[in-house]
């Protein structure tokens, strides 16, 4: 899919890996680029500096992503991208002294932003995209999706959801030339990785956001499911599928370095 002339929605849009995909398609030539996150403010300093439109929207509410998907139609013509880039990093917890957690908070919300903000948006947006054709979704995720994330198991399933969730659209609606796309990134220089505890998503280095933008441009194009910024994550992945044991162990062994690291700390 080529952006340029498309109407093109992002959420989360207002900083890191959103700010970069809204001036990455702005570049790309995109009609109007539709900034949507929680911090109106920010969102707003985006969009003027694509072009664009702000919406405040809290993706974990249904009315809100309905909102911004019938006022996008309405005012800026039909959307042909829509990326539901937004996403948080709570719910760390480097000893997990309990895989479970103790309490449902950060399990809830992880699942209403990285999983019901994917539903929410097809459910409203793929009507309208059969009846014209066609229409493309980008859905950030992570590394963690297909691998894990230690120190956080609200984090890693919900990730691991948000993957199933993509392919089940992907597998419904190709017949409806609806493409799907996942950006699954290991460590990113933004806010979000800065807030969390260093861990193993940093080994194989940082990207800047605006690299992730230019490879998720580039997997739209390509019409590419899976987009690997970090190229070793396949590796990885296939280790996995391998032998899930010696897996297991290798990742328990991470989790017992940073329970030693923190532990000290």
């Amino acid at each position: 899919m080529q952006v340029a002339g498309k109407t093109v929605v992002v959420t989360g849009g207002a900083n890191g890996i959103g700010e970069a995909l809204c001036k990455a398609f702005h570049r790309a030539g995109a009609a109007k680029v539709i900034v949507a996150d929680l911090d109106h403010a920010r969102a707003e300093k985006v969009a003027a500096a694509v072009g664009g439109a702000a919406f405040k929207c809290d993706v974990g509410q249904e009315r809100d992503i309905r909102h911004v998907i019938e006022v996008t139609e309405k005012d800026f013509g039909p959307i042909a991208l829509f990326c539901s880039n937004a996403g948080i990093g709570g719910g760390f917890d480097p000893l997990s002294e309990n895989a479970g957690g103790a309490s449902d908070e950060p399990w809830s919300r992880s699942w209403a932003i990285h999983v019901m903000a994917h539903v929410y948006a097809a459910r409203h947006l793929v009507p309208l995209m059969k009846k014209r054709g066609g229409g493309y979704f980008l859905n950030t995720i992570s590394a963690a999706g297909l691998l894990s994330q230690v120190g956080s198991p609200a984090y890693s399933t919900t990730k691991h959801a948000a993957i199933g969730f993509a392919e089940s659209l992907a597998i419904s609606h190709k017949a409806h030339g609806i493409g799907v796309s996942i950006l699954c990134p290991q460590g990113v220089d933004t806010n979000m990785l800065r807030s969390i505890p260093k861990g193993p998503q940093s080994g194989d280095g940082d990207l800047a956001p605006e690299q992730v933008a230019e490879d998720a441009l580039k997997g739209i194009e390509q019409e590419t499911f899976l987009i690997l910024p970090h190229p070793q994550v396949l590796g990885y992945m296939r280790k996995k599928t391998e032998n899930y044991d010696r897996w297991i162990g290798g990742m328990a062994k991470i989790q017992a370095k940073m329970r030693e690291t923190f532990a000290k700390s």
